[in-house]
């Protein structure tokens, strides 16, 4: 069960570099101040295992004990936690959505807590507060900030090719110290779980959990990185200094607290803060940015119903909640199926099939039947 617990962790820890992390080289790279994605992903390794063994034992500590009293914390239960976080971040990873590893773990760790009958509600509390304030308040000073950038963008770029070269030079700067700071917020939330049922200690869990964070980040993150660099929107070498130092820095700061924040959030949504001061609200109508925040909204629920369901049912010996959970879900699926096609729909309503699908440009003029 412990090298099982083991296990779950560090592959746990390979996605977190793969999603959270692998993403702090996003600006950086979108706006080419590093051209290869290998070495964007390098450097993103090596900086993230710095952050983690220099300054994540604060976060672990939150993790581990933070959330749910660690003497209630079993071996089993660690292993269940780190199972419905890592299979949530797993998914997203496929996708290539970036996911907050710290929203899943801490909706792992709560679910455990529900199962067993004991969470610091107040704790839990300002953490989830956190998570609103901090990736808000990185997109409003994004906004602002890339106000300022917009304005001297054209400036810069009549300096000539000595002042390109050194913003590029600052905005690679800026993209390791976001990978730091990554590292050192992001690998609690593998290694925390362990600690509290006492598989590692601190000081080994933060070494583990930082080598694995960091072989993640350079072998998987790749998809993560093309979506935060170039999906959203295009930036500009003073945006993504912008981008990279703003989320960089609210994220070093909780992490200094304690408190687990989404990282993640926090870099993308200063990349729309920074978008919309660029293209407006443009940025909000494209489809990767609703995939993102459903995924967003949906992930941490999903961590935290399948931690206490699976743990109520293996540990506590109550299979109430899986059953009701599981039948919950067949009656909305079937629901789902049974309800009208939109072709059915037009048919019942008098009208021609091809009327229930909405028009591609060019469509209505020939139709000529449109009134």
């Amino acid at each position: 069960m412990v090298l099982a617990a083991w296990l779950v962790a560090m592959f746990f820890a390979a996605n977190i570099g793969a999603s959270g992390t692998a993403a702090s080289m996003g600006a950086a790279y979108g706006a080419g101040a590093v051209r290869r994605k290998w070495m964007a992903l390098f450097l993103v390794s090596v900086f993230a295992f710095l952050g983690a063994t220099l300054g994540g034992g604060r976060v672990v500590s939150t993790i581990s004990n933070g959330i749910v009293p660690s003497r209630l914390v079993t071996v089993e239960i660690t292993l269940i936690v780190l199972a419905a976080a890592c299979a949530t971040l797993f998914i997203s990873n496929v996708v290539g959505v970036p996911l907050s590893t710290s929203e899943v773990t801490v909706g792992a760790v709560v679910g455990a807590g529900l199962a067993v009958g004991h969470v610091h509600t107040g704790r839990l509390a300002f953490i989830v507060s956190m998570w609103l304030v901090v990736p808000f308040l990185s997109m409003v000073l994004s906004y602002l900030l890339g106000l300022i950038a917009r304005r001297l963008d054209p400036w810069v770029g009549k300096r000539g090719r000595a002042v390109a070269a050194a913003l590029h030079a600052v905005l690679l700067a800026s993209g390791c110290y976001e990978a730091f700071s990554a590292g050192m917020h992001n690998v609690a939330n593998a290694v925390g779980p362990l600690v509290a049922s006492h598989v590692l200690t601190v000081h080994a869990g933060l070494y583990w959990g930082a080598l694995f964070v960091a072989l993640g980040a350079f072998a998987l993150g790749g998809r993560v990185l093309e979506t935060n660099a170039k999906r959203i929107t295009d930036l500009s070498v003073l945006q993504g200094i912008v981008v990279s130092v703003t989320s960089a820095s609210l994220v070093l700061a909780a992490a200094l607290g304690g408190i687990p924040v989404p990282q993640v959030q926090a870099t993308t949504l200063a990349i729309f803060g920074v978008g919309q001061s660029h293209i407006g609200l443009d940025v909000w109508r494209q489809k990767v940015v609703r995939t993102i925040l459903k995924t967003w909204l949906v992930s941490p629920l999903v961590a935290m119903l399948a931690s206490y369901l699976v743990i109520e049912a293996v540990v506590m010996g109550s299979y109430v909640p899986l059953v009701v959970s599981t039948g919950s879900v067949v009656v909305a699926l079937l629901y789902w199926s049974m309800r009208p096609q939109p072709a059915l729909r037009a048919a019942r309503a008098g009208r021609p099939a091809w009327m229930a699908e909405p028009l591609r440009k060019g469509q209505a003029a020939d139709r000529h039947d449109i009134v």
